[in-house]
């Protein structure tokens, strides 16, 4: 079997962050719950992802905080999983994706699904990259600087 790298302690936050994260099932099933999802069952039947791998997958996502397990709201024996407060803040990764999909794997009018404002039903406007003094930055405008402890 082959072991998985982690990268929980590496100094990069994007690292940091796919770690967290862990694979791509674990990305669709907090878009899933963005979208509403909050059963296992509805992210069985969303996903089509076999019931171990979802299993795993939510364990994973409630270990690291980013779903809670909590008592189905209708007062049921079942469980319902919930974005936290730290599964919420991925709400810009999850935007960004989308338009990132949109943009380069779809061809001009071909059926998808969109994001829309829920109060004016509009398009969401494209996710922009911004210095603290507001100017518009693009890969060539950013350097990594590694933060040390003293």
């Amino acid at each position: 079997m082959v072991t998985r790298t982690r990268f929980d302690d590496s100094e990069c936050p994007v690292a940091r962050s796919v770690d967290a994260i862990g694979d791509w099932w674990s990305l669709l099933i907090v878009r899933d719950a963005f979208d509403g999802s909050r059963r296992f069952g509805e992210f069985q039947r969303s996903l089509g992802v076999a019931k171990n791998i979802l299993t795993a997958r939510l364990r994973t996502l409630v270990a690291g905080g980013i779903l809670e397990s909590v008592p189905a709201s209708d007062g049921s024996a079942y469980r319902e999983y919930v974005l936290t407060p730290k599964g919420k803040a991925l709400f810009p990764v999850i935007v960004a994706l989308r338009q990132w999909g949109e943009e380069h794997f779809f061809a001009p009018g071909e059926p998808h699904s969109q994001l829309v404002d829920r109060r004016q039903g509009h398009r969401l406007r494209a996710l922009e990259v911004r210095s603290a003094d507001g100017r518009r930055l693009n890969p060539d405008d950013t350097t990594v600087h590694k933060i040390s402890t003293q």
